[in-house]
């Protein structure tokens, strides 16, 4: 009984293929373009360099340690300024760029304290350095939950000690 089974699936297999060959083909899902990124403008962030520590030829590569000491955060919805400790744990990469690790804390104007946390990639430039960054936020206050859910990204620069940065949340 199985055999036959198997022979009269078999044939009916092989007796729809021309159909099923003959079929038009449908077109697959329409191919749709990525959706572009929206960005919503949350401030300015100018940070002052202090003192750097170079720890040379490590296993990661050479390191230097900034100092940030001091600062401020400038955007519609907040106004701030950077606490000390902070700083920048930079790894010198082979292809001439440098990787940006920042730890440093906001103090808005009106007492909550933020978090802020980002790596990147810097390149130098005649002026300075060209740098690109994406943020996060953490606090406990309120009011300031919002910033604890987005993804933002900043494009900035060094001239000299100081460092500005314009910030986009990531929409």
């Amino acid at each position: 009984m199985r055999v036959a089974t198997a022979l009269v699936v078999g044939l009916g297999l092989t007796a729809s293929a021309p159909f099923a060959l003959a079929q038009p083909s449908t077109p697959g899902p329409a191919t749709v373009a990525p959706r572009s990124p929206a960005f919503e403008y949350l401030g300015t962030l100018r940070a002052e360099t202090g003192t750097r520590t170079v720890v040379e030829n490590g296993p990661q590569g050479t390191r230097t340690i900034v100092q940030v000491v001091g600062g401020s955060f400038e955007g519609p919805r907040l106004k701030a300024s950077v606490q000390t400790p902070a700083g920048d744990w930079i790894t010198n990469r082979a292809d001439g760029s440098y990787r940006l690790d920042v730890r440093l804390t906001l103090k808005t104007n009106d007492g909550a304290l933020i978090l802020v946390t980002y790596n990147g990639i810097g390149q130098t430039t005649n002026a300075g350095a060209s740098l690109r960054i994406a943020p996060l936020f953490e606090t406990g206050d309120s009011r300031y939950i919002w910033l604890t859910r987005l993804q933002a990204v900043g494009v900035g620069e060094r001239l000299g000690t100081t460092v500005t940065y314009d910030i986009y949340a990531l929409k």
